[in-house]
């Protein structure tokens, strides 16, 4: 794609593209994988919260007293879509220690390539909460869209959308779906196979994760 669409970041920042390139090759270990997978989710993670809303409290430091800066509101909320999604959730975990933790169970029919829920649990208060929902890969979009039908009904209201690798069928497909989640990705590659899997893409990140076929 030669312009990102509207409602999406595109983060293509060096270390990025570069971790994201060894993450790609087939010959890379399961365990390089998963480091590589948490290096860049903090990356990504500083991008997807640059605008988090701050209030002004009073402290103390060894030397003066000042006004400085803390997150407002509810502690925010990290979605996985499992089973992949647990890559991103803990690298992100990792630069927000406090968050809470959602799960959306899902897996793909082969045959449809449909989303097929099997496990749900959210924290409370959702629509008080700034949610990032997170799967590495976003092909066809249905899984996706699922879990975000899903997330809303369970009454989140602030939502975004990390992913590592996007295809320009689930983008649009998403933004369709929810044009009010923004979408972020380190990557938007050529198009589907005809077997919904993202090319080049880097094959199936739970696999690539956790060494299974």
């Amino acid at each position: 794609m030669s312009l990102t669409p509207e409602g999406v970041t595109l983060v293509s920042h060096p270390l990025i593209q570069h971790k994201l390139t060894i993450m790609r090759e087939k010959e890379t270990a399961s365990s390089t994988f998963r480091n590589l997978l948490k290096e860049i989710s903090l990356l990504l993670g500083y991008e997807v919260t640059r605008d988090l809303p701050l209030i002004d409290v009073e402290i103390e430091t060894p030397v003066a007293r000042t006004t400085s800066g803390k997150l407002a509101g509810r502690k925010l909320c990290i979605f996985s879509i499992l089973r992949a999604g647990e890559g991103l959730a803990q690298g992100l975990l990792e630069l927000i220690p406090s968050a809470r933790v959602g799960h959306v169970g899902l897996y793909r029919d082969h045959k449809s390539l449909e989303a097929v829920e099997y496990y749900f649990k959210a924290p409370t208060h959702l629509d008080e909460r700034f949610c990032l929902t997170v799967d590495p890969m976003l092909a066809t979009g249905n899984s996706a869209i699922a879990a975000l039908d899903r997330i809303k009904e369970a009454g989140a209201k602030d939502i975004r959308f990390l992913c590592l690798l996007a295809a320009p069928e689930g983008l649009k497909a998403l933004r369709e779906a929810h044009p009010d989640v923004p979408i972020y990705t380190a990557a938007i590659d050529e198009k589907l196979n005809e077997k919904g899997y993202i090319i080049p893409g880097l094959g199936d990140a739970g696999d690539r994760i956790f060494g299974t076929k």
